[in-house]
């Protein structure tokens, strides 16, 4: 796979279980055989008393929005959003990347991702209907990105 472009994880609060830690740096190892990954952990907000969920929401979402770059086509991962089989979205990040697109993963904090925020990206994406912690969901859009490049390359880790 050649590609031109970029992939940017932009998350919501640091990984905190070892062990996900652990694999989270290393498919962020294997992926840099095949691209440049960058990694953006955002403090999460505080709960603080007489701060509802809206307003936590909204404050995360526009620390987030600061690092997004108009040219970013973004994908938020939302248990509403779209799912795909390893292979189309093998393809689909293949095609992003083949025009030069930095893509860019919205993972949110444990109250997800703002409604807006969501309704601006250009694409949502769900990783199962299952649910999953936002630490889970780190490790799990990384093993897919890392699957995705051995689709494209045909190459044996991809059964």
């Amino acid at each position: 796979m050649s590609t031109t472009g970029r992939i940017k994880i932009l998350v919501v609060d640091r990984t905190r279980m070892g062990f996900l830690k652990e694999g989270q740096e290393l498919y962020l190892d294997r992926l840099s055989h095949y691209t440049k990954v960058e990694w953006i952990e955002i403090r999460p907000m505080k709960h603080k008393k007489g701060l509802g969920v809206d307003k936590i929401l909204k404050q995360e979402a526009s620390l987030l929005k600061r690092r997004i770059r108009p040219s970013d086509y973004v994908i938020a991962l939302d248990s509403g959003g779209r799912a795909y089989s390893s292979e189309r979205f093998a393809f689909h990040l293949q095609k992003l990347l083949e025009q030069g697109r930095t893509v860019l993963f919205l993972v949110g904090g444990p109250l997800g991702i703002e409604k807006r925020l969501l309704g601006q990206a250009h694409e949502t994406i769900s990783l199962s209907p299952l649910t999953f912690t936002h630490e889970w969901s780190r490790v799990l859009l990384l093993e897919q990105i890392y699957r995705a490049f051995t689709i494209i390359r045909g190459e044996n880790y991809h059964k």
